[in-house]
């Protein structure tokens, strides 16, 4: 039997423990070749000219040769304004590549020593990075689609007599929302991944007609075969994809093959994250932990080292977002990310 890839040594290419290591000048140089890129010119966030600015040396920051700008490393990203060393932030998303199944921002906050408040945070902005940078381009090929619900248990009263038919609508939570995903399958034999290799998830307040319709139409490309249960809540998809059904109260597996095992794949590492590590999901910024397990299933094959590559672009490449300048003195989002 062969070696399971997280066993093997091609999937550890990094180590917090170098990170953290880092001497200021080289963080500075690492963030610097992840924004830039190796050996590039420095482009101005403030007028995009892209140029040999003047280099303030003793305070690590450019001057815009065309508009005077002075920023910094940082200017213009999801780090902007950030008080902790660059290597502090960098600790934090090799720390959150590392993490699997997720991490809470207290496991965070310990192993790097802060407080709380700033863990939080910091692992919310690699969450919003995440987020803004995921690829929405449509999925095709086979498709495979699911719901699940968070935030809609009830505790039951102590006494019988007391309790209630939680299944009935005017006894759920309002603020009861089902994670919606599309997974789509590998069809290349010659990739190393293997099942899905794309993921996207919305969160809608429903598994319903209405929503499952415009969300196929938008990010599944026509001619795909979409793989679902038997909820009424894809019996629109039949007239517009080739949709192939899978009775869950009869069997996983029909027998003509038919499942979305992709789909509940996804969900089983969600409610791990869920259950085993934040403990609870916000509805404010729900869909943003729904994309991060969704990102990490993409990845699951990747090597950690490559992982953190690509998590400190995003962050890079991910301009300043004002719901997380002062998060603790109020500056909240407004409205929770609802798809439909």
């Amino acid at each position: 039997m062969s070696q399971h890839f997280l066993l093997s040594a091609k999937a550890r290419t990094l180590s917090v423990r170098k990170v953290m290591e880092l001497t200021d000048d080289q963080a500075f140089q690492l963030f610097k070749d992840v924004r830039w890129g190796e050996d590039s010119d420095v482009a101005c966030p403030d007028c995009s000219t892209i140029g040999n600015h003047y280099f303030l040396r003793t305070r690590k920051q450019w001057r815009c040769k065309d508009c005077n700008h002075t920023f910094s490393v940082t200017s213009g990203t999801i780090f902007a304004f950030h008080k902790l060393p660059l290597r502090v932030y960098l600790g934090a998303i090799a720390i959150y590549s590392n993490a699997v199944k997720g991490i809470s921002a207290l496991q965070l906050g310990r192993d790097l020593g802060v407080q709380y408040k700033t863990a939080f945070v910091m692992a919310h902005k690699i969450r919003e990075s995440l987020m803004e940078q995921r690829d929405d381009r449509q999925l095709s090929g086979e498709i495979h689609m699911d719901g699940a619900y968070v935030n809609g248990h009830i505790r039951p009263k102590n006494k019988k007599e007391d309790r209630i038919d939680r299944r009935l609508a005017e006894n759920q939570r309002p603020d009861k929302r089902c994670v919606f995903v599309m997974r789509q399958r590998e069809e290349s034999e010659a990739s190393e991944t293997k099942g899905a290799n794309k993921t996207l998830t919305f969160v809608i307040k429903s598994e319903n007609q209405s929503d499952v319709s415009k969300l196929a139409t938008e990010f599944v490309k026509k001619g795909s075969m979409i793989c679902v249960d038997e909820s009424n809540a894809y019996d629109v998809l039949h007239a517009k994809f080739d949709t192939r059904r899978v009775n869950h109260a009869l069997e996983y597996r029909s027998d003509a093959g038919i499942t979305n095992n992709l789909a509940e794949s996804y969900f089983s590492r969600f409610r791990r994250m869920q259950y085993g590590q934040t403990h609870k999901f916000g509805n404010l910024y729900l869909a943003n932990y729904a994309n991060e397990a969704a990102y990490r299933e993409d990845t699951r094959r990747l090597p950690n080292g490559e992982i953190f590559m690509d998590v400190a672009k995003k962050c890079a490449m991910t301009r300043t977002n004002r719901d997380w300048c002062g998060y603790w003195q109020g500056n909240k989002r407004p409205a929770e990310r609802l798809a439909a």
